[in-house]
């Protein structure tokens, strides 16, 4: 059977352009919102991790990625895979400790910021784009890891590249039940 010239197809992919474009006009509003950096930064984080924790059933639903057996295994995917998947980027990675525990996504180029020249003035301590930075913890927690997720360099904080730092805590133990 085929589909009626006019019907939208069910998974519509909206131009690149349009969502850095929808970002920018959401970090524009926050920056309004709020006065200080750190209130900002804190928000795109707590976004990010709200879409992160819903847009990991997305990922492994249409990744087919098996389970990942160490960290390292663990960011190549979110590097490989889930950036390919979601920015049409693949970040480089490193390992940046003897420990296994801490890497960095280094991107040549960053989406995100494909429209912005500078940050606002009087807003030198704004990251941007911390709402990757939520997304990745978030998404990470829903497959019990616990990590820390910051920004280490940023193109718009006068940087070569964007680099974003991942830190393993611990496995987080999934909740048992018992048998009653």
């Amino acid at each position: 059977m085929s589909q009626p010239p006019n019907r939208r197809p069910e998974n519509p992919k909206i131009s690149r352009e349009l969502f850095v474009l929808t970002y920018g006009a959401l970090v524009a509003q926050l920056c309004k919102d709020y006065k200080n950096d750190e209130d900002v930064n804190k928000c795109l984080d707590t976004m990010g991790y709200n879409i992160g924790i819903r847009l990991v059933e997305d990922f492994l639903a249409h990744s087919a990625v098996k389970k990942c057996r160490s960290y390292s295994e663990t960011v190549d995917v979110i590097a490989q895979v889930a950036f390919k998947m979601y920015l049409n980027v693949t970040p480089t990675v490193t390992c940046s400790n003897r420990g296994g525990n801490e890497f960095s996504l280094i991107l040549d180029k960053n989406p995100l910021v494909d429209f912005v020249e500078e940050l606002p003035a009087g807003r030198s301590s704004l990251c941007y784009c911390n709402l990757l930075c939520g997304a990745i913890r978030g998404a990470l927690e829903m497959v019990h890891l616990a990590a820390e997720v910051i920004f280490l360099q940023d193109i718009l904080q006068g940087d070569d590249v964007t680099e974003i730092g991942i830190m393993f805590l611990k496995k987080t133990e999934a909740k048992k039940h018992k048998k009653k």
